[in-house]
């Protein structure tokens, strides 16, 4: 697995098309790759990653399935890193097989609606994208071939929440906001990935 210690020994991207190109040679000189995309909310992670699963033929696994139900999440779990989700299930229900190769079954956990919707069943592909906030946390950064983050500058990001969220990006700005930054501060989640991506350019908008 491929590893930096800092954020100067990872390679930059401004354009999505050279980050494509990087993938594809990875996905072919390994055969198989399970790749992790995590960086700021409004930054264009899943853009990214329907992109590559486009292109790439790939399957594509969202963060925001893994989010633990409102009655099993701690009084305090806005303190700290991650203590809104159930990396534990996400481990086992996804990493796991596809280290192994298999089929992936799990079910999703509906946040508005506060349920879990029906098992879902995806057949193993050679790239597979696990994308969302957390997806790069330590209890799952071993599993990965490779890592991305994808970030912008602050006022682009809060720009398209703006336009993304409408009236609810307050609660980005005050909530999400400052407990991504704070997990990506306390685990260097950035400094850590192989590949960064800058999406502060209008073709990300």
């Amino acid at each position: 697995m491929m590893q930096t210690e800092n954020a100067a020994e990872a390679v930059l991207f401004t354009n999505a098309s050279d980050l494509l190109d990087a993938v594809e040679r990875a996905l072919t000189e390994r055969g198989h790759l399970l790749l992790a995309i995590d960086g700021r909310c409004g930054c264009g992670k899943s853009s990214l990653a329907a992109l590559l699963a486009r292109e790439l033929d790939g399957n594509v696994f969202h963060t925001d399935d893994f989010y633990l139900p409102f009655s099993r999440r701690a009084d305090d779990w806005r303190t700290h890193p991650a203590g809104n989700m159930n990396l534990t299930r996400l481990r086992e229900e996804v990493l796991t097989p596809l280290q192994a190769e298999e089929t992936v079954y799990y079910r999703a956990y509906d946040c508005p609606r506060d349920c879990f919707i029906p098992s879902r069943e995806i057949p193993f592909k050679a790239l597979s994208v696990v994308e969302g906030s957390y997806s790069q946390h330590p209890l799952l950064a071993d599993a990965y071939d490779r890592r991305i983050f994808v970030t912008a500058e602050k006022t682009v990001q809060l720009q398209r929440l703006r336009e993304r969220e409408g009236a609810h990006a307050a609660s980005f700005e005050k909530l999400w906001i400052p407990m991504e930054e704070h997990y990506f501060k306390a685990f260097a989640i950035e400094q850590k990935a192989d590949w960064l991506l800058r999406t502060d350019s209008p073709e990300w908008n």
